[in-house]
Formats: C-alpha cells, structure tokens, sequence
C-alpha cells in the first residue's frame, strides 16, 4: 500500500538533510488518528505539485511529527488541463461530485449557478458551501495520493462560464441530444479543455445559445443519461484515457 499523505503549507526550502514538522490538524490527524510510529513512510505535499517523501522519525505529543524527507517527487502541470463547470446539485452532491472527479484527475472545478439549479449559493450559505467543495478536493486530493490538487474556484455566472468556453482549446457541454458523442471528438493534445454539467433540470435553450456562440458544442456521453453529481466524473475518465494522460 502506498504512503499516505498530508498536506503542509510549504516545502519552499525542504530538501536532503532538513527535518519537517507536521502540526496543526493534519499532525493531530497523523498522530491520533493514524498513529504512524517511528520508521513508517510519509509523503507530504504543497497541494501545487511539490511532495517530500520520507519515514517519521519520531511523534511529540498528540498532535506533532517530526519527518526525515529521502525522495522529493514532483507532478508537472497537466496537459491538456481538465476543468469540469459543475451545475449546483441537490444537497450534499455537490461534495460527492467534487470528491470523484478529484479522484479520477480534474484539473479545475467551476461552480456554476444555473438557471434551473434548484440549489442557490448566497450570501453565508455561498461562502459555506464554496468551503466545503474546496474541503472536499483537498481530502480527496490526499486520499487519491495527489500531490497537485484541483482548483475550485469561485462560483460563476452563465456569462462568466462563456468567457472561459471561449478561451478553452476544446469546450463542449455535455447533453444527452448532443449530436456527437464526446467519444469520438477531436480533442487537442495540449492546453485546455473545458466541459460543462448542467443542472438536473437541464441546461435551459438561452444557456446552450450562450455557450454555443462561445464555441461549446453539445456532446453526449452515452446511451444513459447521468446524474449531474456522476457526469463530470465520467467524462473526466473518458477524456484521461482519450488523452493519454493514463497511458
């Protein structure tokens, strides 16, 4: 089984011969929780692509660990980079969504506000729910041993989701009456790629216009239509494979 991994601020500085301190809740986590002794393999990671993989060299009290780092491996930004704009789901769908597409490789998550999103992100609940979706990719990013986790960035708008179509190298919306299954689609082997999950309502016709003049045509994944909270996650597989990413 492979090391777990923990998240530290900064490895800025971090190399042969220097000591790293694991504290605050991801040491407690370690320590309590875990209850890695002396000796076991550790990783620990930035988040933005840097790691330090070592062996504890001893724990201090409940909460604190002191890690002997012996490799530093690194993952390179991605090409092409993925980033899925994710329709608001119903409840806690979101974080499921959010937790699988991380596992599977997404580069970038965008909330979108749909016009048929039953749910609402405003105000304290925005603030709330934007936390929990950056939570989720940060645990999911360390439970899939990533050492470059996604970006969710700030929930956007319909106009602001077009702004990023139009600057995508491959931008689709993923719609079950899309005339081309996104199997089959020419993808680039660089840059970026931008895919849109609506809500479960749907996409509305004036949303698809929008993205449509920005360049997004509609795709289809298969046969089945899929939950919003699944879609983005199955689409990121098919274009890992598709890409080589997974080769």
């Amino acid at each position: 089984m492979t090391a777990p991994v923990f998240v530290v601020d900064s490895l800025e500085g971090v190399g042969p011969g220097v000591t790293v301190t694991l504290d605050g809740p991801e040491g407690r986590h370690a320590v309590s929780v875990r209850r890695l002794q002396p000796g076991e393999d550790i990783v620990l990671t930035d988040g933005r692509g840097r790691g330090a993989a070592g062996v504890v060299l001893r724990t201090e009290g409940k909460d604190r660990l002191i890690v002997e780092p012996r490799k530093f491996p690194t993952e390179p930004e991605p090409t092409p980079r993925i980033t899925v704009v994710q329709a608001l789901p119903k409840g806690d769908r979101g974080e499921l969504a959010v937790e699988t597409m991380t596992e599977t490789g997404v580069d970038a998550v965008v909330p979108w506000a749909a016009a048929r999103c039953i749910t609402q992100w405003k105000g304290e609940r925005a603030a709330k729910s934007l936390a929990k979706w950056r939570a989720t990719a940060r645990e999911a990013g360390k439970q899939s041993r990533r050492l470059r986790f996604p970006e969710v960035a700030d929930a956007a708008t319909t106009k602001q989701v077009a702004s990023l179509l139009a600057e995508a190298d491959f931008a689709a919306v993923l719609h079950e009456e899309g005339a081309e299954p996104l199997a089959t689609a020419e993808l680039p082997a660089e840059g970026s790629i931008v895919l849109v999950v609506g809500p479960e309502g749907g996409v509305s016709p004036e949303e698809l216009a929008a993205f449509a003049e920005a360049g997004a045509k509609p795709y289809r994944l298969g046969h089945s239509v899929l939950r919003t909270s699944t879609a983005g996650t199955a689409a990121t597989a098919l274009l890992l494979g598709r890409t080589g990413r997974w080769s």
